[in-house]
């Protein structure tokens, strides 16, 4: 069902995991801000401390050979490297602690896939605009090539940038991630466009003066629902349901795979929303200029972050301030029959990953995917023995197999979020995603799997023995 050179990873991210946030010279960084303000995080919880990775990364090793991963996905703390952003002060500690997890999993036989921006933006640069700021491609791009120079002989897969559609909308549109602002219909857009101009300007660095020697690939993580129509023999609900795609899938899929430009209802429906609210502004949804390296064909492989599906209706009028929801016009609700799996949003479909895989396959060409994220979370009290969860994503893998055997999609690997229970941004510990227990009540930060960590292991040793291998390969 899968091949033998299929990535089993699992995924974890740099400020969730590593706590140790002003340890050996690391700076400040926007959620270190956000975090230390008060009524902005579950119960005031930070990731100040968190797993304690900084320190305890030989049990997040011991995790990763326990679940007998091939491939483990981690992000850098970019003011861990670069305290203040740029390359003018590099922190030999910060370069020091990743080098050796590299150089860790390496020697296991595990396969590093990289991340450079999970959402922890160095304060010193959000004190010069940040993602807001045209400036930050430039300096994006920058931080990617001393990253690609220091890091790219050992790491092969690259991601730039982690779901811009949640930095945008959750840290700018909504206000409940960092840095917390809430300019709504206008400031979303433009951090979309400067993520996906910082993130083509790094792929093309990469392209020309690493890709000869380092022989990796690069892509961008694009984080969607599944979205079918709450109605099908509706044309508005069907309407709805390619809005409501254009506007999470699209916005940032269309300019780096198929257009070159944003979906079009994407840009009518902002353009017509402008002109009923009589906006005077630029244009909201920017355009990318010729003069600048262009953001088309610029990824190696799709990077898929998948967790839930919805169904769509059409919300009918849409009055007052200008909004991404407004802009979209469309609403999408959960299907009673799918559980939700510990947090309200989460309900669990998984033959909707197999459609959106079969989606994206059709609509963009055939890529190569990497499913870089997919799990299932836990509130309330901590039960190892969590056997519907650990149905759930045997389940899901199911439905992957299906997509690659019998649908023709080119899906090369699957990391489960996360490795560990971890500091779940604005739900601090509330939410546990992990394979692994993490006791944050005790000084050692205990690791324990959960029987999902358990089954995962035995569905990777299972697959992997019917494909005949259990050598890694690295193609």
């Amino acid at each position: 069902m899968f091949p033998g050179n299929f990535a089993w990873g699992a995924a974890t991210a740099a400020y969730q995991i590593e706590g140790g946030w002003d340890a050996d010279g690391k700076g400040p960084s926007i959620w270190d801000t956000f975090c230390h303000g008060k009524g902005r995080v579950f119960e005031d919880q930070s990731g100040d401390v968190s797993c304690n990775s900084y320190q305890l990364w030989e049990e997040d090793l011991g995790c990763i050979l326990q679940l007998g991963l091939t491939h483990y996905r981690l992000s850098f703390s970019w003011a861990r490297l670069l305290p203040d952003g740029t390359t003018r002060h590099v922190n030999k500690k910060g370069v020091q602690y990743y080098e050796k997890v590299i150089d860790d999993l390496l020697a296991n036989n595990v396969l590093p896939m990289v991340t450079l921006y999970h959402f922890d933006l160095p304060q010193a640069l959000q004190d010069q605009g940040g993602w807001k700021s045209s400036e930050m491609a430039g300096i994006f791009d920058t931080y990617a090539k001393f990253c690609f120079r220091t890091f790219g002989d050992r790491v092969k897969l690259w991601i730039t940038i982690n779901e811009p559609y949640v930095c945008a909308k959750m840290g700018y549109e909504d206000g409940l991630f960092a840095p917390g602002l809430k300019e709504q219909g206008v400031s979303a857009y433009i951090v979309g466009h400067n993520m996906l101009r910082a993130h083509a300007r790094a792929w093309h660095s990469y392209d020309t003066l690493y890709r000869a020697t380092q022989g990796g690939a690069v892509s961008l993580a694009i984080n969607s629902d599944w979205a079918e129509p709450l109605d099908p023999a509706s044309s508005e609900d069907m309407a709805a349901t390619q809005r409501y795609l254009a506007f999470t899938f699209g916005w940032f899929a269309w300019p780096v795979f198929l257009t070159g430009d944003y979906p079009g209802v994407m840009r009518s429906n902002v353009e017509r929303r402008s002109k009923e609210q009589g906006y005077q502004g630029r244009p909201r949804l920017p355009t990318f200029s010729e003069d600048e390296p262009s953001v088309l064909g610029t990824a190696d492989f799709f990077a898929l972050n998948y967790y839930t599906s919805r169904k769509v209706k059409a919300r009918g009028a849409c009055g007052g301030m200008l909004s991404l929801d407004s802009d979209r016009d469309a609403e999408g609700v959960t299907d009673a029959s799918w559980p939700v799996c510990g947090v309200s949003w989460l309900a669990v479909f998984p033959e909707g990953l197999r459609n959106l895989l079969r989606y994206i396959k059709d609509t963009l060409n055939g890529p190569e995917i990497y499913i870089t994220e997919n799990g299932f979370s836990q509130v309330g009290l901590v039960d190892l023995e969590d056997v519907q969860r650990a149905g759930y994503y045997l389940d899901t893998i199911q439905e992957v197999g299906k997509a690659i055997q019998e649908d023709g999609v080119d899906v090369r690997g699957y990391f489960a979020w996360s490795l560990l229970d971890n500091f779940e941004w604005a739900s601090g510990y509330s939410v546990r995603f992990g394979l692994f227990h993490v006791d944050f009540s005790g000084a050692e930060q205990k690791r324990s799997s959960y029987v999902s960590g358990k089954e995962y292991a035995k569905t990777i040793a299972k697959y992997r023995t019917q494909a005949g291998t259990d050598d890694l390969t690295t193609e």
